[in-house]
């Protein structure tokens, strides 16, 4: 066992886990946050897509390949950190405006991808958007309504 010191969601955090536990099952498991999703469990899918600054930035990453012992000291960021009050973001807004999520398992991962993607490029053209969601999958949609909605979405942050 290992004791680890994090912040997730602006709130610190020690915990005492298994070094090679992963850092999706510390989520869910040891903070009860369920926002995050598994899928595929092999980094494939960006179901479980969070962001993680171990200091150099925050950095969007498949939170079923990290060991909880790399998150040691570090910042992260899920879909419940989003939006902290119960106000939505509004690039969940623009999700559900725009019909981007369907069944919600990828959502969570898509939304901050888009999070990502617009701290990056606040007006992305369409490559860099399919660039910023190459590490996410989606099975019920066609992605055409996953675009509108990172195109609203960066209409509504530019304001």
């Amino acid at each position: 066992m290992t004791t680890i010191h994090l912040t997730v969601n602006n709130q610190p955090h020690t915990l005492t886990v298994p070094p090679m536990k992963r850092l999706l099952d510390l989520l869910r498991e040891d903070l009860s946050l369920t926002g995050t999703k598994e899928a595929c469990g092999e980094g494939e899918c960006g179901a479980c897509a969070i962001l993680l600054d171990t200091g150099s930035g925050p950095e969007l990453v498949n939170s079923c390949l990290i060991p909880a012992l790399q998150a040691d000291n570090a910042t992260l960021t899920t879909i419940e950190g989003l939006a902290p009050d119960a106000a939505l973001h509004p690039i969940q807004q623009s999700f559900l405006q725009a019909g981007g999520a369907q069944c919600g398992i990828c959502t969570p991962g898509m939304i901050l991808a888009t999070h990502h993607l617009l701290t990056q490029h606040p007006n992305p053209t369409e490559a860099q958007i399919r660039e910023g969601l190459s590490g996410n999958l989606c099975r019920c949609t066609g992605y055409m309504r996953i675009f509108e909605s990172i195109r609203q979405a960066a209409t509504e942050t530019a304001r």
